[in-house]
């Protein structure tokens, strides 16, 4: 009982219950309910969209359950291009094969790589005919899956952003393979049987670990673009100047071009060099009575500065320069020439800063004298 005249107590606070906590098993329960909802959801929206005419599909990016819709061939019978990018894709199951008219598939960044990514019988398929265009980048792919060495039409294969340590010898089953993406992985060689691809246009092998490209590259007479920046390259076989069809060679980042970088050195000019180059560059007259035969035969060795605003000469002392020339905006060649003094600029100079120039094609004229002046591509 209280005390007389006192206040009464106030009561305690009751306790809330305390929420259970959820654990790993209820959290993955939760998850996987997600991705059935996201699929259902997939699944109402294509169905509601269906067309027997349809031609192009692009699926926004979502957590799927890990396989294709299914009806989605029943839905779009006449599919020809398919982009399933960012759904979270862990397999490309048989809904896959029954599509026979579908050229170009997109699947990048999703969770492929594991047993069961790509559908049995994938190359016998008429898919297998059909398709041209195979971009898998951003995957989980340790190799290079064997059903994809059976499709024999594909133009275009993409597995960038992999976990790729090596390229299949097979790789040469793709006779009609032009495009081949195969940077940021962790290739450590190339396979000579590259080189039996004979309409190889672009090969791209950048941000890789390859420690050497094998001389039998130079048989890939259709390759125009080579990407090989940021690896671990310290020469190139000289067999590449075969390649009379490249205009594109990205190397930087490696060993080789670091060394050649550090190890270029100037040698002052003599003062018989200084006097042939003050005769040739004023035109000072002469006949070959008028100086010793070995001066003469001196002066006729004198080798033009390859800048075309400077108008200098040079006979054994020159400054050798590498230059990363930027092409397209996407390649940058490392290409060494000479210069009669270390005051002349570069005749390289407004090609790669093309963000300087009057206009982009100004830019690209520049850039295609600037190579044709070159004397040869940097080899390490």
């Amino acid at each position: 009982m209280a005390a007389a005249g006192g206040a009464a107590p106030e009561p305690e606070p009751e306790l809330e219950p305390e929420s259970p906590r959820r654990g790993p098993a209820a959290a993955e329960g939760e998850e996987e309910e997600e991705e059935e909802m996201a699929e259902a959801e997939l699944a109402a929206e294509l169905a509601a969209r269906r067309s027997a005419e349809a031609r192009r599909l692009v699926l926004s990016p979502r957590r799927l359950s890990g396989r294709l819709p299914a009806g989605l061939s029943q839905w779009f019978p006449a599919l020809e291009v398919l982009d399933v990018s960012g759904t979270g894709l862990a397999e490309l199951g048989a809904e896959l094969l029954a599509l026979p008219r579908l050229h170009t598939l997109l699947a990048k960044n999703n969770r492929l790589g594991g047993p069961g990514s790509l559908p049995k019988g994938l190359g016998q398929a008429p898919l297998g005919r059909s398709l041209r265009v195979l971009n898998l980048s951003g995957n989980r792919f340790a190799e290079v899956p064997p059903a994809l060495l059976g499709l024999r039409g594909l133009q275009s294969l993409s597995l960038g952003g992999n976990r790729l340590h090596g390229i299949p010898p097979d790789i040469q089953e793709l006779r009609s393979l032009e495009f081949l993406y195969l940077g940021g992985n962790f290739i450590t060689s190339i396979p000579p049987e590259l080189a039996n691809l004979p309409s190889l246009s672009y090969l791209v092998l950048c941000d890789n670990k390859i420690q050497s490209i094998p001389p039998q590259l130079a048989q890939l007479h259709s390759l125009r673009s080579l990407s090989l920046h940021n690896n671990l390259l310290t020469y190139l076989p000289r067999e590449i100047l075969n390649l009379v069809h490249l205009e594109e060679l990205s190397l930087r980042g490696n060993p080789l071009v670091v060394r050649f970088v550090r190890d270029l050195t100037y040698n002052p000019p003599s003062l018989q060099e200084l006097a042939g180059r003050t005769i040739k560059t004023r035109n000072v007259p002469y006949a070959p009575s008028d100086l010793p035969e070995n001066l003469v035969r001196y002066l006729s060795l004198a080798s033009n500065c390859p800048n075309p605003k400077c108008g200098g000469v040079y006979f054994d002392s020159c400054v050798r320069q590498i230059k990363f020339v930027d092409f397209c905006g996407k390649y940058r060649i490392p290409l060494m020439h000479y210069l009669c003094s270390p005051e002349c600029s570069s005749p390289c100079s407004s090609a790669s800063q093309s963000s300087t120039s009057q206009s982009e094609s100004d830019s690209e004229d520049e850039a295609s004298v600037a190579a044709r002046r070159m004397q040869k591509v940097l080899l390490g």
